[in-house]
């Protein structure tokens, strides 16, 4: 029995050892806890960059006068001193007139002013303060001729647009008031382009980009040192195309006395107006040159037939009697004034704040 019982035994022990490693084999694993991952939501896209509104151009005169009547303009010194004198003697008389041909009024532009004060005025002067600065205003306010027609001629044909030659040497801020005067256009409702005709000058280009990024303009460029004729005409055909009022064409500064670069001037012209006539060739003279400025505007008006001035940096420390030189020298008006460095520092000219500035009113 004991035989029998043994092997019985060890078959019952080896089958509860083989289910148990059965069970073993066969149990689950445990399931590791699940890990919420958060998916990061996809970047924003990149906003455009704003789009500067540019200031309406009537308040843009105002700040000139407010400019140059707290500036260190050389006639609105001449001005003030021969209001506050005591007594109109002879000497008040030469100095006030030295000091007005400092200020760059001219000879001519001079002579008919301190003959014109003199005679209304005397030698001894008048009691009453405000006959004297009525005087004054009207005399020179009758010097920067109000008569003179300033606005831009915009005018063009339904299919073409108006283009705006920009002229000038360099160091005038040529490029920055045509940048400039994109703001002013697109404040009065004008579409604009811009054309990068100045190749010769590294990153004018890209100057010329930036400032129509500001105000929503588009930019026609070539490489650098292609011919600015070509591109020039390729900015008023994508004007035509584009249906646009305005293409304003920047041009290669250059020096009035390369009598080759002058030339070329010439024929960027000639080849817009294969395309589109030139309505308006705007000479950019800084204020503060003087007599240099004055034989700059004439060799480019020989060149250009120049339609207008642009006067940079006329507050200041700008002698102001430009303003009257330049015009009698060339017969045509000042339209634009530059205020500063500001992007908005543009502004129609307007001769009566002009004067007002001056005299401090």
């Amino acid at each position: 029995m004991l035989a029998i019982a043994i092997p019985v035994v060890l078959v019952v022990v080896g089958l509860i050892i083989g289910l148990t490693m059965a069970r073993r084999r066969h149990a689950v694993a445990p399931v590791a806890p699940s890990v919420m991952v958060e998916t990061p939501p996809p970047p924003a896209p990149a906003e455009a960059p704003a789009q500067e509104t540019p200031e309406q151009p009537a308040s843009r005169m105002v700040r000139l006068r407010r400019r140059l009547s707290s500036s260190n303009n050389g006639l609105a010194k001449a001005l003030a001193g021969l209001l506050s004198a005591d007594k109109l003697d002879a000497a008040t008389w030469e100095s006030f007139e030295t000091t007005l041909l400092a200020a760059d009024l001219g000879v001519g532009p001079t002579t008919e002013l301190v003959d014109s004060l003199r005679a209304k005025l005397g030698v001894e002067g008048t009691s009453d303060p405000g006959v004297a600065r009525q005087a004054l205003h009207d005399d020179l306010l009758a010097l920067v001729d109000p008569a003179l027609d300033r606005t831009l001629n915009l005018e063009h044909e339904p299919a073409l647009p108006a283009v705006v030659m920009m002229v000038g040497v360099n160091g005038t801020g040529k490029t920055t008031t045509v940048g400039k005067l994109g703001r002013l256009l697109i404040a009065e409702g004008k579409t604009v382009l811009f054309g990068a005709a100045d190749t010769f000058r590294a990153a004018a280009a890209e100057q010329l980009i930036t400032w129509g990024s500001r105000v929503g303009v588009e930019t026609v460029s070539g490489a650098e040192g292609a011919d600015p004729a070509s591109v020039a005409f390729q900015a008023v055909d994508r004007g035509i195309s584009d249906g646009v009022d305005v293409v304003l064409v920047d041009t290669a500064g250059r020096l009035h006395t390369k009598v080759g670069l002058m030339d070329e001037l010439g024929k960027v012209k000639r080849v817009i107006e294969k395309k589109a006539p030139v309505t308006e060739v705007l000479l950019v003279i800084d204020a503060t040159t003087g007599q240099n400025g004055l034989a700059q505007a004439r060799v480019f008006a020989e060149v250009v037939d120049v339609t207008g001035l642009v006067l940079t940096k006329l507050d200041g420390s700008a002698k102001g009697g430009i303003v009257v030189a330049v015009q009698r020298e060339l017969g045509v008006p000042v339209k634009l004034v530059g205020l500063g460095e500001g992007v908005d520092d543009l502004a129609p000219f307007d001769p009566e704040q002009f004067v007002q500035g001056l005299l401090g009113e």
